[in-house]
């Protein structure tokens, strides 16, 4: 299968906002402190397109858009860290009939290259304990476990 990458353009906002929405629909059950009905956005897609900081990638199957993430610079908050920025990768997605055929692959292979050409060495990004098909992903990539959030709720 032939797929293409490229930067999205605001042209692409109402496929990459379906996107987003079915990207909540899967995370729903796996957090409860998230509101598990109506309509929400995790993101401001057209600012991650627009900003001089961010871009999101997509991959096109026949023109097709099939997949998604962006990559974010961010400056560390505190100045203990070797570097004065690092990488963040999110919204990755990927429509499930192309899940396991290489998509979020590229799209990751992409993202590093993206921060490569702006010498970020260190990228993170987050992903739920409980969705192991996304953290297997992430491990065939090459990234690995680095801190563990944990939870607590109190009734």
């Amino acid at each position: 299968m032939k797929l293409d990458a490229r930067i999205a353009t605001l042209d692409d906002l109402d496929i990459l906002n379906e996107f987003q929405q079915a990207l909540i629909t899967v995370e729903r059950p796996m957090d409860a402190s998230l509101r598990q009905t109506g309509l929400m956005y995790y993101y401001d897609l057209a600012e991650l397109i627009t900003a001089k900081e961010s871009d999101v990638m997509v991959v096109c199957h026949q023109g097709e858009i099939v997949g998604s993430g962006y990559g974010l610079i961010k400056a560390h908050e505190r100045d203990i860290f070797v570097t004065k920025h690092y990488g963040y990768i999110g919204f990755m997605y990927v429509k499930e009939a192309y899940r396991g055929q290489g998509v979020g692959q590229l799209v990751l292979k992409k993202l590093v290259e993206w921060f490569k050409e702006r010498d970020i060495t260190d990228i993170r990004l987050e992903v739920y304990d409980n969705n192991p098909g996304a953290i297997k992903a992430y491990q065939k990539a090459g990234f690995q476990s680095h801190l563990i959030e944990m939870q607590l709720k109190v009734e």
